[in-house]
């Protein structure tokens, strides 16, 4: 009976690890199956979103697409200029445009058709050569509101300032003429749309140059008074000092006016002794 106990208790030992192995693979392969079942439908969702994604950025684009050619249409409407119109420019100041100056010109507009010409602004810029998008210096527009029957002419004048940085670059000048017929159509004609160097004009004399002048001259005076100084202190040194001697006696002397009165009583009256002869006279009259 013992031994029997035995048996089944070592067998119930060796049954029940085997046992929880197997389960435990039963239960990771349900769960791996689970996962991989999770994992394909989140891709199914995820391919899903993304052509939805997809589909709605179409739709997006598309109508973006339309705006950009409904855009593209209505700038070429409005820069195109109508048969019967004819324009014609002339500078008053000339074609050279100079810095920080006035340029004027003038516009005439003739109507040769059969219908009404409202004149509406007139415009003008500087835009950058290589890209006439870029706007460098743009003008204020004229309002005109001129009404131009058919057959009819009229001129307009306009003005403007290129600034003082623009000198001595080229720049595309762009003047444009903006009018409506009568069914209410906007036109615009760009009677001038040329490549211009600005220029800078040479004045006789402005301050920096002036500057200039009184700076040489200070420097050339001070020069000139330079080298008299050393000529003058030159000429001293050459020319000898003349010394006044008095005479060496008086057989010199025309003495031939003199009173011979006054002769006498000089030529009694006795120089004076230096102290050396006083000395060698006191000695002799000792001796």
């Amino acid at each position: 009976m013992f031994n029997f106990g035995s048996k089944l208790l070592l067998l119930f030992l060796l049954a029940f690890p085997c046992g929880l192995i197997s389960i435990g693979h039963v239960s990771a392969d349900t769960d791996s199956a689970e996962d991989i079942a999770d994992d394909q439908d989140a891709a199914v969702d995820e391919e899903e979103d993304d052509e939805e994604e997809v589909l709605v950025e179409e739709d997006q684009i598309q109508p973006m697409e339309g705006d950009e050619e409904d855009a593209d249409e209505a700038a070429d409407k409005l820069l195109a200029s109508h048969p019967e119109a004819d324009t014609t420019i002339i500078f008053t100041t000339g074609e050279e445009f100079h810095a920080n100056e006035i340029v004027r010109f003038l516009v005439g507009f003739t109507n040769k058709g059969s219908q009404d010409f409202n004149v509406q602004s007139l415009e003008a810029s500087f835009r950058y050569p290589q890209d006439y998008q870029f706007y460098i210096q743009n003008f204020t527009a004229l309002p005109l509101n001129t009404m131009v029957q058919p057959q009819a002419q009229a001129s307009f004048e306009y003005s403007f300032i290129p600034a003082q940085p623009m000198a001595g670059r080229p720049f595309g000048l762009v003047i444009l003429l903006n009018y409506v017929d009568s069914e209410g159509s906007v036109f615009q004609t760009a009677i001038y749309n040329q490549t211009v160097t600005i220029t800078e004009r040479e004045e006789g004399l402005d301050g920096e140059t002036m500057f200039m002048y009184i700076f040489l001259v200070g420097l050339v005076t001070l020069m000139l008074f330079g080298m008299y100084q050393v000529l003058e202190s030159r000429t001293r040194k050459r020319i000898p000092v003349k010394i006044e001697k008095g005479t060496g006696g008086m057989n010199d002397v025309d003495i031939s006016w003199i009173p011979q009165e006054t002769l006498n009583v000089m030529n009694k009256a006795s120089p004076k002794a230096s102290p050396r002869k006083r000395t060698n006279r006191a000695a002799g009259t000792d001796q």
